[in-house]
Protein backbone atom coordinates (compact mmCIF):
# COMPACT_ATOMS: atom_id res chain seq x y z
CA UNK A 1 0.00 0.00 0.00
CA UNK A 2 1.58 2.97 -1.13
CA UNK A 3 2.07 5.92 1.56
CA UNK A 4 -0.04 8.34 1.61
CA UNK A 5 1.06 12.15 0.09
CA UNK A 6 2.97 14.25 2.29
CA UNK A 7 0.94 17.26 4.11
CA UNK A 8 1.46 20.75 2.68
CA UNK A 9 0.45 24.03 4.31
CA UNK A 10 -1.56 26.46 2.18
CA UNK A 11 -0.32 30.10 2.12
CA UNK A 12 -2.34 32.31 4.02
CA UNK A 13 -4.57 34.78 2.23
CA UNK A 14 -3.93 38.21 3.62
CA UNK A 15 -5.71 40.07 1.11
CA UNK A 16 -7.71 41.03 4.14
CA UNK A 17 -5.05 43.31 5.68
CA UNK A 18 -4.81 45.61 2.41
CA UNK A 19 -8.76 46.31 3.01
CA UNK A 20 -8.01 46.87 6.70
CA UNK A 21 -5.48 49.60 6.55
CA UNK A 22 -7.62 51.64 3.29
CA UNK A 23 -10.74 51.61 5.85
CA UNK A 24 -8.33 52.75 9.25
CA UNK A 25 -6.95 54.91 7.05
CA UNK A 26 -10.22 56.45 6.28
CA UNK A 27 -11.13 56.72 9.70
CA UNK A 28 -8.06 58.58 10.71
CA UNK A 29 -9.02 61.17 7.63
CA UNK A 30 -12.13 61.35 8.75
CA UNK A 31 -11.52 62.37 12.08
CA UNK A 32 -8.78 64.82 11.43
CA UNK A 33 -11.13 66.41 9.45
CA UNK A 34 -13.48 66.90 12.45
CA UNK A 35 -10.70 68.09 14.26
CA UNK A 36 -10.02 70.55 11.71
CA UNK A 37 -13.70 71.77 11.34
CA UNK A 38 -14.61 72.08 15.22
CA UNK A 39 -13.93 74.58 17.99
CA UNK A 40 -12.86 74.31 21.18
CA UNK A 41 -15.40 74.91 23.91
CA UNK A 42 -13.44 76.96 26.17
CA UNK A 43 -15.93 76.87 29.01
CA UNK A 44 -17.37 73.23 29.00
CA UNK A 45 -13.12 72.18 28.54
CA UNK A 46 -12.84 74.20 32.22
CA UNK A 47 -15.64 72.62 33.82
CA UNK A 48 -14.73 68.92 32.97
CA UNK A 49 -10.77 69.63 33.66
CA UNK A 50 -12.19 71.80 36.61
CA UNK A 51 -14.26 67.71 38.01
CA UNK A 52 -11.55 65.66 36.91
CA UNK A 53 -8.85 68.14 38.78
CA UNK A 54 -11.28 68.26 42.14
CA UNK A 55 -11.88 64.25 41.65
CA UNK A 56 -8.21 63.85 41.51
CA UNK A 57 -7.35 66.43 44.09
CA UNK A 58 -5.46 69.27 42.32
CA UNK A 59 -8.18 72.00 42.54
CA UNK A 60 -6.16 74.02 44.88
CA UNK A 61 -3.18 74.09 42.78
CA UNK A 62 -5.02 74.87 39.14
CA UNK A 63 -4.81 78.24 37.32
CA UNK A 64 -7.65 80.95 37.35
CA UNK A 65 -10.43 79.67 35.33
CA UNK A 66 -12.67 81.71 33.28
CA UNK A 67 -15.49 80.86 35.42
CA UNK A 68 -13.64 82.43 38.45
CA UNK A 69 -12.97 85.66 36.93
CA UNK A 70 -16.44 86.23 35.34
CA UNK A 71 -17.70 85.70 38.76
CA UNK A 72 -15.12 88.24 39.85
CA UNK A 73 -16.10 90.60 37.18
CA UNK A 74 -19.67 90.57 37.99
CA UNK A 75 -19.49 90.79 42.15
CA UNK A 76 -17.28 94.23 41.56
CA UNK A 77 -20.07 95.53 39.33
CA UNK A 78 -22.59 94.58 41.26
CA UNK A 79 -21.00 96.28 44.51
CA UNK A 80 -20.84 99.30 42.88
CA UNK A 81 -24.64 99.09 41.85
CA UNK A 82 -23.91 99.27 38.24
CA UNK A 83 -24.93 95.81 36.80
CA UNK A 84 -27.11 97.02 34.65
CA UNK A 85 -24.17 99.08 32.59
CA UNK A 86 -22.38 95.78 33.19
CA UNK A 87 -22.96 92.33 30.84
CA UNK A 88 -20.75 89.62 31.11
CA UNK A 89 -20.33 86.70 29.59
CA UNK A 90 -18.56 83.24 28.59
CA UNK A 91 -17.57 82.75 25.06
CA UNK A 92 -15.03 79.61 23.23
CA UNK A 93 -12.24 82.36 23.92
CA UNK A 94 -12.68 83.51 27.62
CA UNK A 95 -15.12 86.03 29.29
CA UNK A 96 -16.72 89.16 27.67
CA UNK A 97 -17.38 92.35 29.57
CA UNK A 98 -19.81 94.40 27.80
CA UNK A 99 -20.11 98.23 29.03
CA UNK A 100 -22.69 100.29 27.97
CA UNK A 101 -21.50 103.98 27.14
CA UNK A 102 -24.21 105.90 28.85
CA UNK A 103 -22.91 104.45 32.04
CA UNK A 104 -19.25 104.89 31.65
CA UNK A 105 -18.55 108.04 29.42
CA UNK A 106 -20.01 111.33 29.39
CA UNK A 107 -21.67 112.42 25.67
CA UNK A 108 -20.07 112.36 22.70
CA UNK A 109 -16.51 112.16 24.38
CA UNK A 110 -13.82 109.80 25.68
CA UNK A 111 -14.10 110.86 29.21
CA UNK A 112 -14.52 108.30 31.32
CA UNK A 113 -17.42 109.09 34.42
CA UNK A 114 -16.23 109.00 37.85
CA UNK A 115 -18.47 106.47 39.15
CA UNK A 116 -17.34 103.91 36.11
CA UNK A 117 -13.53 105.16 37.52
CA UNK A 118 -14.23 103.47 40.51
CA UNK A 119 -15.74 99.91 39.19
CA UNK A 120 -12.52 100.28 36.40
CA UNK A 121 -10.13 100.90 38.80
CA UNK A 122 -11.49 97.66 41.11
CA UNK A 123 -11.00 95.33 37.68
CA UNK A 124 -7.79 96.64 37.48
CA UNK A 125 -6.40 95.98 41.04
CA UNK A 126 -7.71 92.72 40.51
CA UNK A 127 -5.80 92.04 37.05
CA UNK A 128 -2.94 92.47 38.78
CA UNK A 129 -2.94 89.82 41.18
CA UNK A 130 -0.94 86.88 40.39
CA UNK A 131 -3.56 84.41 39.86
CA UNK A 132 -5.92 86.98 37.42
CA UNK A 133 -2.63 88.67 36.00
CA UNK A 134 -2.34 85.78 32.94
CA UNK A 135 -5.38 87.25 30.59
CA UNK A 136 -4.62 89.18 27.59
CA UNK A 137 -7.17 91.85 27.88
CA UNK A 138 -8.26 93.50 24.34
CA UNK A 139 -10.87 96.82 24.53
CA UNK A 140 -12.96 97.32 21.65
CA UNK A 141 -14.94 100.25 20.67
CA UNK A 142 -18.32 100.90 19.25
CA UNK A 143 -20.39 103.23 18.47
CA UNK A 144 -23.75 103.52 16.80
CA UNK A 145 -24.39 105.00 13.02
CA UNK A 146 -25.26 108.21 13.39
CA UNK A 147 -22.38 110.61 12.39
CA UNK A 148 -20.05 112.52 14.64
CA UNK A 149 -18.32 115.60 13.09
CA UNK A 150 -16.19 117.42 15.80
CA UNK A 151 -12.39 118.74 15.63
CA UNK A 152 -11.70 116.35 18.46
CA UNK A 153 -13.96 113.04 16.41
CA UNK A 154 -14.13 113.40 12.89
CA UNK A 155 -15.90 110.25 12.47
CA UNK A 156 -17.44 107.14 14.25
CA UNK A 157 -14.02 105.50 14.27
CA UNK A 158 -12.28 108.26 15.89
CA UNK A 159 -14.62 108.29 19.05
CA UNK A 160 -14.63 104.32 19.57
CA UNK A 161 -10.82 103.88 19.08
CA UNK A 162 -10.30 106.67 21.88
CA UNK A 163 -13.19 105.21 24.41
CA UNK A 164 -11.39 102.05 24.23
CA UNK A 165 -7.65 103.72 24.38
CA UNK A 166 -9.25 105.59 27.30
CA UNK A 167 -10.14 102.29 29.28
CA UNK A 168 -6.69 101.03 28.47
CA UNK A 169 -4.80 104.15 29.58
CA UNK A 170 -6.92 104.03 32.79
CA UNK A 171 -5.98 100.25 33.70
CA UNK A 172 -2.73 101.02 32.69
CA UNK A 173 -2.46 104.00 35.40
CA UNK A 174 -3.29 101.39 37.49
CA UNK A 175 -0.39 98.81 36.99
CA UNK A 176 -1.75 96.61 34.65
CA UNK A 177 0.83 95.41 32.82
CA UNK A 178 0.65 97.09 28.76
CA UNK A 179 1.81 93.68 27.59
CA UNK A 180 -1.39 92.62 28.37
CA UNK A 181 -3.56 95.65 26.70
CA UNK A 182 -5.27 96.05 24.17
CA UNK A 183 -6.90 98.92 21.63
CA UNK A 184 -9.15 98.58 18.46
CA UNK A 185 -11.80 100.79 17.49
CA UNK A 186 -14.61 99.05 15.66
CA UNK A 187 -16.84 102.39 14.70
CA UNK A 188 -20.74 101.26 13.75
CA UNK A 189 -19.15 98.38 11.62
CA UNK A 190 -19.99 95.59 14.40
CA UNK A 191 -23.62 96.53 15.93
CA UNK A 192 -24.90 94.05 18.18
CA UNK A 193 -28.30 94.85 16.82
CA UNK A 194 -29.81 96.75 13.92
CA UNK A 195 -29.19 100.33 14.68
CA UNK A 196 -32.30 101.33 11.96
CA UNK A 197 -35.82 99.76 10.66
CA UNK A 198 -36.81 98.40 7.30
CA UNK A 199 -37.45 102.14 6.81
CA UNK A 200 -34.41 103.26 7.66
CA UNK A 201 -35.56 104.84 10.77
CA UNK A 202 -33.62 105.21 13.83
CA UNK A 203 -34.23 102.41 16.56
CA UNK A 204 -33.12 104.89 19.73
CA UNK A 205 -33.10 101.43 21.72
CA UNK A 206 -31.17 99.93 19.52
CA UNK A 207 -28.84 102.37 18.91
CA UNK A 208 -28.07 102.74 22.76
CA UNK A 209 -27.70 98.68 23.07
CA UNK A 210 -24.70 99.51 19.75
CA UNK A 211 -22.85 102.41 21.76
CA UNK A 212 -20.79 100.29 24.03
CA UNK A 213 -17.10 99.19 24.98
CA UNK A 214 -16.12 95.70 25.14
CA UNK A 215 -13.55 94.19 26.89
CA UNK A 216 -12.43 91.04 26.09
CA UNK A 217 -10.48 88.58 28.90
CA UNK A 218 -8.35 85.83 27.02
CA UNK A 219 -6.61 83.26 29.07
CA UNK A 220 -2.65 83.03 27.72
CA UNK A 221 -1.80 80.50 25.67
CA UNK A 222 1.99 78.77 26.42
CA UNK A 223 3.97 81.10 24.23
CA UNK A 224 1.86 83.78 24.91
CA UNK A 225 2.24 83.20 28.62
CA UNK A 226 5.89 82.46 28.68
CA UNK A 227 6.51 86.01 26.52
CA UNK A 228 4.93 87.50 29.50
CA UNK A 229 7.00 86.50 31.97
CA UNK A 230 10.36 87.27 29.84
CA UNK A 231 9.47 90.44 29.54
CA UNK A 232 8.32 90.57 33.47
CA UNK A 233 11.91 89.25 34.16
CA UNK A 234 13.87 91.70 31.91
CA UNK A 235 11.99 94.45 33.98
CA UNK A 236 12.82 93.50 36.85
CA UNK A 237 16.40 92.45 35.75
CA UNK A 238 17.09 96.15 34.80
CA UNK A 239 15.04 97.46 37.95
CA UNK A 240 17.46 95.61 40.39
CA UNK A 241 20.81 97.39 38.33
CA UNK A 242 19.17 100.58 38.89
CA UNK A 243 19.08 100.29 42.41
CA UNK A 244 22.11 98.86 42.61
CA UNK A 245 23.32 101.83 40.54
CA UNK A 246 21.29 104.57 43.06
CA UNK A 247 22.79 102.53 46.37
CA UNK A 248 26.37 102.85 44.89
CA UNK A 249 25.87 106.96 43.95
CA UNK A 250 24.24 107.13 47.45
CA UNK A 251 27.00 105.67 49.38
CA UNK A 252 29.72 107.84 47.19
CA UNK A 253 28.13 111.16 48.14
CA UNK A 254 27.69 110.01 51.21
CA UNK A 255 31.65 109.19 51.49
CA UNK A 256 32.40 112.72 49.39
CA UNK A 257 29.67 114.63 52.47
CA UNK A 258 31.80 112.94 55.28
CA UNK A 259 35.34 113.64 53.86
CA UNK A 260 34.08 117.28 53.42
CA UNK A 261 32.63 117.85 57.18
CA UNK A 262 36.03 116.17 58.67
CA UNK A 263 38.51 118.31 60.41
CA UNK A 264 41.46 119.80 58.27
CA UNK A 265 44.87 118.52 60.14
CA UNK A 266 46.41 122.03 61.54
CA UNK A 267 49.44 123.36 59.57
CA UNK A 268 52.58 124.26 62.11
CA UNK A 269 53.65 127.99 61.83
CA UNK A 270 56.92 129.20 60.58
CA UNK A 271 59.17 130.52 63.64
CA UNK A 272 59.76 134.31 63.43
CA UNK A 273 63.05 135.59 61.84
CA UNK A 274 65.61 136.02 64.78
CA UNK A 275 64.28 133.80 67.66
CA UNK A 276 67.41 133.05 69.57
CA UNK A 277 66.12 129.58 70.46
CA UNK A 278 66.42 128.93 67.15
CA UNK A 279 69.79 130.80 66.93
CA UNK A 280 71.34 128.51 69.68
CA UNK A 281 70.00 124.96 68.01
CA UNK A 282 72.09 126.53 64.85
CA UNK A 283 75.57 124.11 65.02
CA UNK A 284 78.88 126.11 64.53
CA UNK A 285 81.56 125.24 62.70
Amino acid sequence: MPPPPPLTEEPEDEDWLTTYADAITLLMAFFVMLASFSKIDLPMFEAVMAGIQQEIGMGAETATTSSEVKLKVETAAFAMGMEQQVEVQKDERGVTVEMASSGFFKPGTAEIKDEAKELLATWSAMFTQEEYKYFQIEVEGHTDDDPISTPQFPSNWELSAARAAAVVRFMEEKTVHRFQLKVSGLGSSHPKVPNRDQDGEPISINQAKNRRVIIRLVPMDKKLKDAFLDVLLEERLVREEAERRAQQEQIQRDVQAAEGAAPAAPTPEPAPAGDPAMESATPTH
